[in-house]
């Protein structure tokens, strides 16, 4: 799988946002605006994106407000 600079870049900022185990609406749609912003979403994004909701849905990850 070929890692693209915006595939690099989403991954930084899914890390960031998980290190604490909660992730604000912010964060939430900074990572859904990153993945967009190209205009195309390649593999590398995708299987991040599928992890990150992965993490969401087992509540590894809990959304908060603020």
């Amino acid at each position: 799988m070929r890692v693209t600079k915006s595939g690099k870049t989403l991954e930084e900022v899914i890390r960031k946002a998980i290190s604490d185990h909660v992730i604000t609406q912010a964060e939430y749609d900074e990572i859904i605006n990153l993945a967009q912003e190209d205009g195309t979403i390649d593999a590398h994004e995708k299987v991040l994106l599928k992890e990150f909701h992965s993490l969401l849905t087992e509540k590894v990850i809990k959304r908060v407000d603020k």
